[in-house]
């Protein structure tokens, strides 16, 4: 009987630390084309992804405000994904995630109901995403929640 618990634990632990390990090399990869497609630094930046009432934000900061490179860089492309986003073309985070992303077939049906404004903050920019149509809410949130998890 110990002998059973033993190798169950040690089996659980097995998996789990090679469930941790996919899931490192998931992000890697993930943080990798997230570079290719937006130009900046994944590891040198930080996103926050808001919910909001009438929409959410996509906040990105560099982690270091002498990172001057990545600053800029942040700088250019959330303007840039902001008028992709609004011809809805969501081709930016099917390319960073590699599979397609949640609420984004109807953010580009509902285009017409959606705004993206960008924003500069004092270490990068925010991309703000506002409807008062709940259809386009509801895609909204779906695709800031798949951001999230």
């Amino acid at each position: 009987m110990t002998r059973f618990i033993i190798t169950a634990v040690l089996g659980l632990f097995a998996f789990g630390t090679a469930t941790a390990q996919q899931n490192h090399d998931q992000h890697a990869q993930m943080n990798q084309r997230g570079a290719r497609v937006m130009g900046f630094d994944q590891e040198k930046t930080t996103h926050h992804f808001y919910l909001y009432a009438d929409g959410g934000a996509i906040d990105v900061t560099v982690n270091d405000a002498t990172g001057k490179a990545n600053l800029d860089a942040i700088r250019a492309q959330l303007p840039h994904i902001a008028m992709l986003f609004s011809q809805g073309n969501f081709d930016a985070p099917m390319l960073v995630h590699g599979t397609n992303v949640p609420g984004t077939a109807e953010m580009t049906k509902l285009k017409a109901r959606l705004t993206y404004k960008y924003a500069e903050t004092p270490k990068g920019g925010r991309l703000n995403i506002t409807t008062t149509d709940a259809e386009a809410l509801a895609a909204v949130h779906a695709f800031l929640k798949f951001q999230i998890t």
